[in-house]
């Protein structure tokens, strides 16, 4: 065990009992002597214990001093220009502070207190801002640029990497569990290519607002611990049609258990880079799959057939709720399985197979009826950039498993889908239920977020009744298809099938799976305009709601969130442009 998680223990156990130690380096880069504070605080036995060990000033929040990032290899060139970089996993560089004051636009309470230990007071202090937005980091860390590559579109663009990105902290919480905190926007890298190293408030809010909406939802993500904002000056080509404008520059503090990507393997595997490419996946493996033997001859097979397992989830989980992450190329598909670099993502609002959130998709490749067959590309090139580290054995038996990842999707994708529909237990008739609801959906070209919702508002006499009162808009909207009738008969004749189930329980449990409200692009967009003038309102109103996406909202309901997307926000359109 680690020193930095000893004392996340020993903070833990010690808070729940009689005293609480928080330890503060004397010195954070004096690993050898390893000096300590102690600074001993007496509790009363029923003093909360998640309180006691909260901090309030960010000179008591420390980084992890044996991080075990030190075990990968750092790039030696510390100038930060951009360049091609070789055999290593890390660039050094430090973010570049703006120009001009920052505001903090909103914060993540539950990042901050329940991942990263940290009062929420602490957003009230000069020294938190300056952490958030890249100039002031925590002592003893030096930021890294992570290097990776990816098949972009379907094309091997080479050398990529964290061009506007710095992981500036590893925290291991009191719950011994291990953050990476990464700050976004924040200056250029060796790996920006012909980028400014920046993000936009634009998308930086449409990212804060959709990863923490993510979580909530039940969604693998990284989360959103921050975003502010500064008025330096940032030039933008939003639809790539010569048509530059000027915007403001944003940064969000990200929070992840890990932020390696296919892409961090394949560029190890395509510059010949195999000394490095096992001691990564050892890295990963030993740090993040503890359930794989790391003297296991199989384990990275073993490996592989976890992520193509938990990526089938992955994609099963956004499909349920109609979300298209709209850049699904394998640099942005997390080895841990988690939604990670939100860009020109999109909820489908009226349902739409082909729905297609990215207006630079020109050939509609993320389409949303088409992230599995994607996923399944994109684990093949994790097999080809594994293909160095096993025999040919074991490169049959990852054959085989990248052959059952269509099986896996589908068989998770229809347990989620009878549960929207709150069905208990399995039929065989279950898939061409759920199939015939999405194809009245479509020809109707009803809300599909709504759709769900509503069914699982109404009752089953007022469903049989064929009269849907205009309440229910969406199903409503559904209801004039000749079809109906006959898809309402088969749905009730099913939901016989568990005869002591009460009508008041399916709803219950419909309710809690089908969510009332949805990142749409009508809010993002109200969000960010207001923002783009100093109103923080409607992005902080968006969190709040977005908190609770299954309960009925008093505010939300006179925001209209649950009502049909309003008649200005149907030429809304969203690029790659960040």
């Amino acid at each position: 065990m680690t020193q930095s998680r000893s004392v996340a223990l020993i903070c833990l156990w010690a808070a729940c009992g009689t005293y609480c130690l928080t330890w503060k380096p004397n010195n954070p880069l004096d690993t050898e002597n390893n000096k300590h504070t102690c600074l001993l605080h007496t509790l009363n036995q029923s003093d909360s214990c998640e309180r006691k060990v909260k901090v309030s000033s960010m000179n008591l929040w420390t980084a992890s001093l044996d991080d075990v990032l030190a075990e990968l290899a750092i790039d030696p060139i510390r100038a930060n220009y951009v360049r091609r970089v070789k055999d290593c996993i890390f660039s050094h560089v430090y973010p570049t502070p703006f120009t001009s004051d920052v505001q903090l636009v909103s914060v993540s309470e539950d990042v901050l207190e329940n991942l990263l230990d940290l009062d929420t007071s602490v957003v009230n202090t000069n020294d938190f801002l300056q952490f958030v937005s890249g100039s002031k980091l925590i002592s003893g860390f030096v930021p890294l640029a992570h290097r990776y590559g990816g098949h972009q579109f379907g094309v091997w663009a080479g050398q990529l990497g964290d061009g506007r990105a710095h992981l500036i902290s590893t925290y291991v919480n009191r719950y011994g569990e291990r953050w990476e905190l990464q700050l976004k926007g924040s200056g250029k890298t060796p790996y920006s290519r012909n980028g400014d190293g920046r993000a936009v408030l634009r998308s930086s809010v449409r990212e804060f607002l959709c990863s923490e909406a993510m979580h909530y939802l039940g969604i693998p993500t990284s989360r959103a611990a921050s975003l502010v904002v500064s008025n330096d000056a940032v030039w933008r080509d939003q639809f790539y049609n010569g048509n530059v404008k000027k915007e403001r520059g944003a940064v969000i503090l990200r929070v992840a258990k890990s932020w390696f990507r296919i892409g961090s393997l394949e560029v190890l595997t395509n510059s010949g880079e195999f000394y490095l490419l096992r001691k990564l996946v050892d890295f990963i493996i030993k740090e993040h799959f503890p359930s794989i033997s790391t003297t296991d001859p199989d384990k990275v097979l073993v490996f592989f057939s976890k992520v193509v397992s938990q990526t089938a989830e992955m994609i099963a989980r956004w499909k349920s709720v109609g979300f298209a992450h709209g850049v699904c190329n394998t640099d942005n598909f997390s080895l841990l399985s988690i939604t990670i670099d939100y860009g020109p993502f999109g909820f489908m609002e009226d349902y739409d197979a082909d729905y297609v959130p990215n207006t630079s998709d020109d050939e509609a490749r993320y389409r949303i009826g088409g992230q599995a067959y994607v996923g399944m590309f994109n684990l093949n090139k994790l097999l080809v950039a594994l293909n160095p580290l096993i025999d040919n054995r074991q490169k049959q038996l990852a054959s085989k498993i990248l052959a059952d990842f269509p099986h896996l999707y589908f068989q998770r994708y229809i347990e989620l889908y009878r549960a929207k529909l709150g069905l208990l237990g399995a039929s065989d008739g279950d898939p061409t239920l759920i199939q015939s609801f999405l194809n009245l959906m479509d020809d109707t070209k009803a809300d599909f977020t709504m759709s769900f919702r509503h069914l699982s508002e109404i009752t089953l006499r007022q469903l049989q009744s064929l009269t849907i009162p205009q309440e229910y808009w969406a199903l409503y909207d559904i209801s004039q298809h000749m079809d109906f009738p006959t898809w309402v008969t088969a749905y009730i004749q099913r939901l016989k099938s568990n005869p002591d189930d009460l009508d008041s329980e399916r709803r219950q449990r419909m309710a809690a799976t089908n969510p009332r409200y949805i990142l749409r692009n009508w809010m993002a967009e109200s969000a960010v305009r207001k923002a783009e003038m100093d109103d923080f309102s409607e992005v902080r109103l968006l969190q709040n709601v977005l908190r609770k996406p299954f309960h009925t909202q008093k505010m939300a309901e006179l925001a209209g969130y649950s009502q049909k997307s309003p008649e200005w926000a149907k030429d809304l359109r969203v690029s790659c442009s960040s």
